[in-house]
């Protein structure tokens, strides 16, 4: 029973002294990006762009006790590494699992204070750049480490 209580006792101590930040992130798309979801890659494609950004960013700054309030980030652009089920509609010809390209993203950020001040913008582009680097895996697995290298930069600047 003694055991229980000392165990408790230091959860609690490391809980209290942990850093309480908490950031909330938004999600924006251009409206070229918007176009191009519309026109060639999808609309639903948006959602999951959006959501994957948020929790990448919402993450890193999270464990990396960044303190901001509130971070504003836009999706530029984006490409698949494979092709979406819009794309595999309109092209019969496009095989959803043996079809790959290479893929990227373009994101920008806004960071604000709790008071509503900018504290930091950062821009990040990355695109693979050789087709034999695409291995086989998720639609957006180069866009979603362009997320995570977005993330880990921007927090980054706003610390240094």
């Amino acid at each position: 029973m003694r055991i229980a209580t000392v165990a408790i006792s230091a959860l609690a101590g490391l809980l209290m002294a942990a850093p309480a930040f908490a950031v909330t992130v938004e999600a924006r798309v251009s409206t070229e990006f918007q176009e191009k979801l519309k026109d060639d890659i999808g609309i639903r494609e948006e959602k999951f762009l959006s959501d994957s950004l948020i929790k990448r960013v919402t993450t890193v700054f999270n464990q990396r006790g960044v303190n901001a309030d509130r971070v504003v980030v836009t999706i530029n652009d984006a490409k698949p590494n494979r092709p979406t089920w819009e794309q595999v509609s309109d092209k019969p010809g496009l095989d959803a699992m043996r079809s790959k390209s290479i893929g990227g993203a373009t994101v920008t950020g806004i960071a604000y204070d709790a008071s509503g001040k900018e504290i930091g913008a950062f821009e990040y582009k990355w695109y693979e750049s050789d087709l034999r680097n695409v291995f086989p895996g998720a639609t957006w697995r180069d866009a979603q480490t362009t997320f995570d290298r977005f993330a880990r930069r921007f927090a980054d600047k706003l610390q240094g």
